[in-house]
């Protein structure tokens, strides 16, 4: 559930400055104008604006009074918010750098979908009157952490906000795989990989292998396989208590990439299995008014809904 959010106190005891983590795509120069615009348009407010060195330095904002240089051990600690410009992309680098700190993401989209960005470009303005007036809420969307276990030892653990995928890493050879949900065996197949993705990456790789859209409030982890040959190879939605896993097989001719958030990747070997369960850790997304999550999956994918009838929220009346 949407909650209100409360200032950070962000100094030392007896302090109330306020900080707010910009962070960009600084290869494009309008995603670096915007970040510039904003940074001093808060720093004029009396926010103190937090950068990380080298975006800083694209935004032309060190040096100015008012903005500090992000320390690169805990760069969201003490942030009230992040402010992200850029796509979907941008915004899940942008959950890495805040993740263990629980720092709150306001996206701004310079990509195409952007499912994950909460505003606009066009909407610089209100965007900057919402985080001075503090008029937003956060919601918290389910994560996954992800374990590859080895000849029975643990050799990496990570997470992601979107999807784990594991993958062949040979065009020319698929992956022999064999599924599981906590502790059980369901099937086994070739194919070209596994999604194991939450419900906020439903619209994300999962959508692009076939796996259904999950609507971010439900609570379920998702499993779909990619171009599998079998009878028995169709997307499933468990309970986010659940463990999925995905062994490969030790006789596959062929090894696999596992890819989390299409960010951070791990070969794999033969005999390697990866488990998904819920994440410990949640990441926040703001939200600067409400609307139905139905609304955004139209506006994002820019679905045909002429001649609907239906009214809205039940009220029987019509559009």
């Amino acid at each position: 559930m949407d909650e209100r959010l409360e200032p950070v106190n962000t100094h030392r005891a007896g302090s109330d400055q306020r900080r707010i983590l910009l962070l960009a795509h600084t290869g494009r120069e309008e995603s670096c104008a915007i970040a510039r615009e904003i940074g001093t348009s808060l720093v004029e407010q009396g926010l103190c604006v937090r950068v990380l060195s080298d975006e800083g330095k694209d935004m032309h904002l060190i040096g100015l009074e008012g903005v500090e240089v992000a320390d690169s051990d805990a760069p969201a600690e003490g942030c009230e918010l992040a402010v992200v410009l850029g796509g979907d992309g941008t915004i899940l680098r942008a959950a890495e750098v805040v993740h263990q700190a629980g720092t709150p993401i306001l996206g701004m989209n310079l990509g195409h979908v952007g499912f994950l960005a909460e505003a606009d470009t066009g909407q610089v303005a209100a965007v900057i009157a919402a985080i001075v007036g503090r008029n937003y809420v956060s919601e918290e969307r389910l994560t996954i952490d992800v374990q590859v276990v080895r000849d029975k030892e643990s050799i990496a653990s990570t997470w992601a906000l979107n999807e784990a995928s594991i993958e062949k890493a040979a065009r020319q050879r698929m992956l022999e795989v064999i599924i599981g949900i906590d502790g059980r065996p369901i099937s086994r197949f070739g194919c070209d990989g596994m999604v194991c993705a939450t419900p906020t990456g439903s619209t994300a790789y999962n959508f692009s292998a076939g796996g259904p859209i999950v609507w971010p409030e439900v609570e379920a982890l998702l499993m779909v396989p990619i171009s599998a040959h079998a009878l028995f190879a169709r997307p499933m939605v468990v309970s986010p208590s659940s463990v999925l896993a995905v062994e490969i097989l030790p006789d596959t001719d062929g090894s696999g990439v596992l890819w989390c958030d299409g960010r951070r990747m791990l070969d794999l070997q033969p005999g390697d299995r990866v488990e998904v369960r819920r994440g410990a850790t949640p990441v926040r997304l703001v939200r600067l008014h409400e609307e139905p999550f139905s609304d955004r999956l139209v506006s994002k994918f820019e679905l045909p809904v002429a001649g609907w009838r239906g009214g809205r929220k039940g009220s029987g009346s019509h559009d």
